[in-house]
């Protein structure tokens, strides 16, 4: 059945740029203006968060677009009184969009005496009255399991085949899709199958945390084109020191994709000064200024798709459709011509 009212948009601050740009595409897609609902999301002096919604939603359908990236506890706390205030306005419905899912790497106990923080997470997002979320590739796929309420999981694997079959297309013969540790095999080998390219795997063994003892590579990258795809960049420090591992085995480009440029501490630097010839991201985290300027970094949209998925959640209509390649090709506009 249609849906009587209009989408609306409501945005945090945790990245303004991106809620923009979905607007501007919605507004692409309806052919009729898409903007932001008016709103002040604030701190008091001590730091308290206050928000203000200043258009009538009651009854409407409301998304609210807030990555939970850094810092992460005010984002998440952003979009927990955003999420209140609606709720308590009397929206009909409330979608979290939540490009990049913050505590998701704590996602179970690995040692004793340690929280799971994804799942607490979950339950406070609930518990402020989210009906349903959005989100671009979870770094575990049982966060999903977490929610009571509806999860689509978008993912970057098919505009990152269609990226590099663009950018790579004189030298696919010569393309190696790269894990950079066994537990990311799943997602490399999803791009390898679509791009129709072998796969290999980085070993990696670490001491502690933040420390890497030893890298292996599993596979004959010889000559190959490497491409390392990963969910998350934190520090870079295992990228850059997977792209050298590489190189030293006899890759002879290396590159890197990857969903969420988190790009902590000195990450920029090290990348900057990486054997890696580009680092590719989207934009579910805000980019900062030193990741905008560095050279070899490139950031790829997820606007349009984002766009896609909350007409097609507003419409009633499948989010899955857009895992497909002929769905994502027109919704890009010619970026990716095949």
């Amino acid at each position: 059945m249609p849906a009587l009212t209009e989408p609306k948009l409501i945005s945090g601050n945790a990245n303004l740029t991106l809620a923009k740009s979905i607007a501007r595409r919605m507004a692409v897609h309806r052919g009729m203006a898409v903007s932001l609902v008016d709103a002040r999301v604030e701190r008091f002096n001590d730091q308290e968060i206050f928000v203000e919604v200043y258009e009538n939603v009651r009854g409407e359908d409301m998304f609210v677009i807030q990555p939970t990236s850094n810092p992460a506890n005010d984002n998440l706390m952003e979009l927990l009184i955003i999420t209140d205030a609606l709720r308590r306005s009397s929206a009909d419905r409330i979608t979290a969009v939540i490009p990049y899912f913050g505590y998701a790497r704590q996602d179970r106990r690995a040692k004793a005496r340690t929280p799971i923080s994804a799942k607490l997470v979950a339950n406070l997002l609930v518990e402020a009255g989210v009906d349903r979320i959005l989100t671009l590739d979870l770094h575990a796929a049982q966060i999903q399991g977490f929610f009571d309420i509806p999860v689509d999981n978008l993912y970057s694997a098919p505009i990152f085949a269609l990226d590099i079959e663009h950018h790579f297309k004189n030298q696919m013969d010569d393309v190696m899709i790269i894990s950079p540790d066994v537990g990311g095999v799943a997602r490399a080998r999803e791009i390898a199958k679509r791009i129709n390219a072998p796969l290999a795997i980085v070993d990696k063994r670490r001491e502690k945390a933040g420390e890497i003892a030893e890298m292996k590579v599993i596979g004959d990258v010889s000559g190959k084109t490497c491409i390392i795809v990963d969910d998350i960049c934190d520090t870079a420090g295992t990228l850059c020191k997977a792209a050298e591992v590489l190189v030293e085995n006899g890759a002879t480009e290396v590159h890197a994709y990857i969903t969420h440029g988190v790009l902590s501490g000195p990450a920029v630097e090290r990348v900057s000064k990486s054997v890696m010839k580009t680092l590719v991201i989207t934009d579910s985290i805000e980019p900062t200024d030193a990741v905008r300027a560095c050279d070899n970094i490139r950031i790829v949209p997820t606007a349009p798709m984002f766009a896609q998925a909350i007409l097609n959640t507003w419409n009633g209509t499948s989010v899955s459709s857009l895992f497909e390649t002929d769905t994502l090709v027109p919704i890009y506009e010619g970026l990716y011509s095949r």
